[in-house]
């Protein structure tokens, strides 16, 4: 049996037995080091397909039947792409990190004595930013979008700059550009030896849920259930098992239990 490559798919060998259950998640589970914990303690004999790429991407793969079961951190598009038009089964809170306002240390825009994210987004727009955004409809880009709307800023070419990447890939731009940014508090301290610095994090508009929806599709994956089942038990005791190097979690419980959303 030959096996194909696939644009994002992280490889799985290629293996007689169970179809591969097809799991679509975010750069930011993929880079925090949450993917990684997730395929790791996964021992059903039905295997992993993940595929990795923004978050708007991966819930229009699911819409299209594409994905069994997806995590993704963009509640508004999640609505509105997913579970409005009832292409789910299954909703289940999963966990949550922190987003973080990063830049360089010098802080012009004085972001770091902000008092709230949206106040901090204003002091970037008033001091002329720059700042990068990822621009690729992922759920960090969906949240750096909102806090604009609600700082009633409309960012500004000269000092607003789109990277279109992952959000690795943005915050080294950034750190280049010596520029603001939105980081996942977990991604950036994955990377590690940035020299844009954490300015800005104390405040709930900047916690970013994950959720796992079950997909619905004609013919179910006979595994996906389960897979629901345990990555909100095992699964997610992993992913709170990870740790910031200030040694708090990077991860914390998402309230709620799943629930169905639509009927089989």
């Amino acid at each position: 049996m030959r096996c194909l490559g696939v644009v994002l798919l992280m490889a799985t060998a290629c293996r007689s037995g169970p179809a591969p259950l097809r799991l679509g998640t975010t750069y930011t589970v993929q880079q925090s080091g949450a993917l990684a914990v997730l395929e790791s303690l996964w021992t059903s004999p039905a295997p992993l397909t993940t595929v990795v790429a923004p978050s708007g991407q991966i819930l229009r793969s699911a819409a299209n039947g594409d994905l069994d079961v997806v995590i993704t951190h963009a509640p508004a598009l999640e609505q509105r792409l997913l579970v409005g038009p009832g292409h789910t089964l299954l909703r289940c809170p999963l966990a949550a990190s922190r987003f973080a306002v990063v830049g360089p240390a010098a802080d012009p825009a004085r972001v770091a004595t902000a008092v709230t994210a949206v106040e901090a987004f204003r002091r970037i727009a008033g001091a002329g930013g720059p700042f990068v955004s990822r621009g690729d409809s992922s759920g960090t880009h969906v949240k750096e979008l909102a806090l604009w709307h609600a700082a009633g800023v409309t960012p500004a070419p000269r000092w607003y700059l789109e990277s279109g990447a992952d959000q690795a890939a943005t915050l080294h731009l950034a750190e280049e550009r010596q520029a603001y940014a939105l980081a996942d508090l977990p991604t950036y301290a994955k990377l590690g030896r940035l020299a844009s610095r954490i300015l800005f994090t104390a405040d709930t508009a900047l916690t970013n849920p994950y959720t796992l929806y079950l997909v619905r599709r004609p013919e179910p994956h006979p595994a996906a259930r389960d897979f629901a089942t345990w990555a909100t038990h095992a699964g997610r005791a992993g992913m709170l098992a990870l740790r910031l190097p200030d040694g708090m979690p990077a991860f914390v419980v998402q309230p709620g239990d799943c629930e169905a959303t639509a009927t089989p």
